[in-house]
């Protein structure tokens, strides 16, 4: 059975890489000199894992490949959530993300080191193959938690589209590249994909540290308090790519330092 599943997730993950082997790749994980002029600096160099480690370790797992300039959780049984090397406050944050059938993956900000794992400190961008999570039949005596891509886990979901009555979705199928934009400030935290805006929130608000006691994040006291940290990926979910990371710190007023 161990085979089975093992052979399973490689060849979802080698179906990213033979999608990815067939796209121009020439343009990827490059900053224009516009956008540097603007402050924006990579995060992946779409060559090594410079710049990124396994959470609370100096390394990162083999289940981290890349290839073709995309970083890939292929094996999510050998991957474990990777963060960023430095530590970042208020900033604007910018990536395209490929996920393969029922694939679950997520961004969390501001993580620390007071909890063991990732979660426990830092709030997540969720990242998700929709359809098939929504279509999904949890097992049974399972709770079967409704949450999806560019929501903020567990605390804010987007409003109703009129269209489908269901909450915004701009996602592109399993398979497709997604763009997400991620905007962290002092006044105001944006959540985007594909152009298309999900959700508003006060970081630190009275509003999220209320949704956040009423979350299973309640448990952990040093959940959303701190206002810089890591930025992680999570790799213990199931396959999923990224690409052009990029970020723009942004200058906090005097108020929030």
């Amino acid at each position: 059975m161990k085979s089975t599943c093992l052979s399973a997730v490689l060849l979802a993950a080698n179906l990213v890489f033979n999608l990815h082997a067939a796209e121009d790749t020439t343009a990827i994980n490059t900053l224009t000199e516009a956008e540097k002029a603007a402050g924006w600096k990579l995060l992946f160099n779409g060559h090594d894992t410079t710049g990124w480690h396994n959470f609370k370790s100096d390394s990162i797992r083999p289940g981290w490949q890349i290839k073709d300039g995309v970083l890939t959780c292929a094996v999510k049984t050998n991957s474990g959530d990777i963060v960023t090397s430095e530590k970042f406050d208020w900033f604007e944050l910018q990536l395209d993300y490929n996920i393969t059938p029922h694939g679950n993956s997520g961004i969390m900000i501001h993580v620390t080191d007071d909890g063991k794992k990732v979660f426990e400190t830092g709030p997540e961008f969720q990242l998700l193959d929709n359809p098939a999570y929504e279509n999904a039949k949890p097992a049974a005596g399972a709770h079967h938690e409704a949450q999806l891509t560019g929501w903020l886990y567990q605390l804010y979901q987007p409003d109703i589209d009129p269209k489908t009555g269901k909450p915004i979705d701009a996602t592109k199928p399993a398979g497709e590249w997604n763009h997400v934009r991620l905007l962290i400030t002092p006044e105001k935290c944006v959540h985007e994909v594909n152009g298309v805006k999900y959700l508003e929130y006060v970081y630190g608000s009275d509003d999220f540290k209320q949704r956040a006691a009423k979350s299973k994040f309640a448990k952990f006291p040093f959940f959303g308090k701190s206002n810089i940290g890591y930025i992680a990926i999570q790799g213990d979910h199931g396959v999923c790519s990224f690409r052009n990371i990029k970020i723009r710190p942004i200058a906090a007023p005097d108020s929030a330092k």
